[in-house]
């Protein structure tokens, strides 16, 4: 699933896929290489303050647009465009059915009185967008529609961003539907290609853990709760004296002194395991499945090394890191064994970047 929240509209010209995730600014650029294939260009990661995002929410202006003027730089790139990503929590979206053979004029009238029974604010306080998926599961003569609202800051303080930093902004996605399309590629290398399976995507970022559960393509099952790399970092800082900023400088580079690993990276890493297989125990009793085939670990938690043998052993269930460039050729910018430790944390950075391929 794809989303433009209104003005924005993607073409087929180079884009460079921008997170801004609570803890830092991912850039990735990918370009065309043969059919259907991708190059990975470049790529960069660029640590902000602590607390510059909070809640989804760009709370230092200043501090975030400069973190993204200097990957920018970093990335040495001349494309100024880019695909940016609301978090899922500032936005609604609601599917609804509709009947078939409306014209584009039609469908708009119906996608804004829908929205208007589910949007708890104005529509004039809004960015409304949809997307036809296809026939409705439940009545194929009929059409499902998905659509999606955010309050007009929301986007607008991400477009700020992007302009201050003398980037423009071209495509407004969601977080959540952005992973999925990253999630796709890494779909293909199960055997069979995932078909009739069912795939537990995790992303542990900074602050939050999301749980998706996918079968065919389907989302089945989502859930979010509390925990990330914020706590280890903080347990960092704590146990040697060091700032915020320090600690998460020292847990990315690896430089921590000996005993790091035992006193602090190992309960951390059970405590992940933990609260996963708790999650997968809710997605089982609420709802008729009774187990997962394969689990996929994302976001920069996932980076830990050993992280997922520690989820395996605890779960019983097929752990892999998400790594969506394993089919794709690296330029000859792109260093191969810094991108695979990277790699599961740039999920929604390169999900932005496919932006560039979509047909519309």
């Amino acid at each position: 699933m794809r989303l433009d929240l209104s003005i924005f509209n993607p073409k087929a010209r180079p884009l460079i896929g921008l997170d801004i995730s609570s803890s830092s600014v991912k850039m990735v650029e990918l370009v065309p290489n043969g059919k259907e294939g991708y190059r990975v260009e470049r790529y960069t990661i660029e640590v902000l303050p602590k607390d510059a995002v909070s809640d989804g929410n760009i709370t230092n202006l200043e501090a975030v647009v400069d973190c993204v003027r200097r990957a920018w730089k970093r990335l040495a790139t001349s494309t100024r465009d880019v695909a940016m990503a609301l978090p899922a929590s500032a936005v609604i979206t609601k599917k609804v059915i509709m009947p078939p053979g409306l014209r584009e004029s039609e469908l708009e009238v119906q996608v804004e009185s829908e929205a208007n029974q589910y949007i708890p604010f104005s529509i004039d306080e809004v960015n409304l967008d949809y997307q036809v998926l296809g026939p409705a599961p439940s009545s194929p003569d009929e059409l499902e529609v998905l659509i999606a609202a955010s309050k007009k800051e929301r986007v607008e303080d991400r477009v700020a961003v992007a302009e201050a930093a003398g980037l423009k902004a071209v495509v407004m996605d969601v977080e959540s539907f952005a992973a999925l399309s990253a999630f796709e590629l890494i779909e293909r290398q199960f055997p069979d290609g995932g078909k009739n399976q069912v795939v537990a995507l995790v992303d542990a970022g900074s602050n939050v853990m999301n749980l998706t559960v996918l079968r065919n393509e389907q989302q089945i099952y989502a859930r979010e709760q509390a925990f990330g790399g914020s706590q280890l970092t903080q347990d960092i800082a704590r146990h040697y004296g060091m700032s915020y900023e320090e600690a998460e400088a020292a847990k990315r580079a690896g430089n921590l002194p000996e005993g790091y690993e035992a006193e602090l990276l190992n309960p951390f890493m059970e405590n992940l395991a933990l609260e996963i297989s708790r999650a997968l125990q809710f997605f089982f009793t609420s709802t008729q499945y009774s187990q997962v085939d394969h689990l996929v670990l994302a976001g920069g938690c996932a980076v830990l090394p050993g992280v997922d043998e520690v989820v395996a052993t605890r779960t019983q269930v097929n752990t892999i890191v998400a790594n969506p460039f394993a089919n794709m050729v690296l330029s000859d910018r792109v260093r191969a064994k810094s991108l695979l430790t990277d790699s599961s944390s740039l999920m929604v950075a390169c999900g932005l970047a496919l932006r560039r391929f979509d047909p519309s």
